[in-house]
């Protein structure tokens, strides 16, 4: 007996620490839904296209819908700015972001930090001159 005493004064602390380490995305946890930019100028709503997730514009403010606009967007709302994202592994996804401002697509990941964060990565030129942005589950 006491040797699991011991056990228990030994392994309680690291069972205890185990609860605050960072979990990964369950698969119960859709990525489907509305999604708010860091700026909270654009919602885009992510859904099931062919075989693939995309994302499409569901709300822009005034700022945003004229920068789209001057690139040559005339309707910002309803352009897909999330473009065949395929399933890389929990939480993961590849496909193409479109820039409305620069009137662009590029290539793209999304990596789903927790139920109601998603990480939304850019680069130019396959993973060189990249930019992420953390875009929040719009609730309600």
């Amino acid at each position: 007996m006491p040797r699991l005493g011991h056990w228990l004064i030994v392994a309680s602390p690291l069972l205890l620490g185990a609860l605050f380490l960072p979990r990964p995305v369950l698969a119960a946890e859709p990525i489907e839904g509305n999604w708010v930019n860091p700026h909270g100028s654009v919602v885009v709503t992510t859904g099931a296209c062919r075989d693939a997730l995309c994302g499409w514009v569901r709300w822009a403010d005034g700022h945003a819908t004229a920068d789209a606009a001057d690139a040559g967007v005339a309707h910002l709302v309803g352009t897909a700015l999330l473009q065949d994202y395929h399933y890389r592994g929990p939480g993961r996804w590849s496909g193409y972001v479109f820039v409305p401002d620069k009137g662009r697509s590029f290539s793209s990941t999304i990596e789903q930090l927790d139920a109601d964060r998603l990480k939304i990565s850019g680069c130019l030129f396959r993973g060189w001159l990249c930019k992420s942005q953390i875009w929040t589950r719009q609730r309600g």
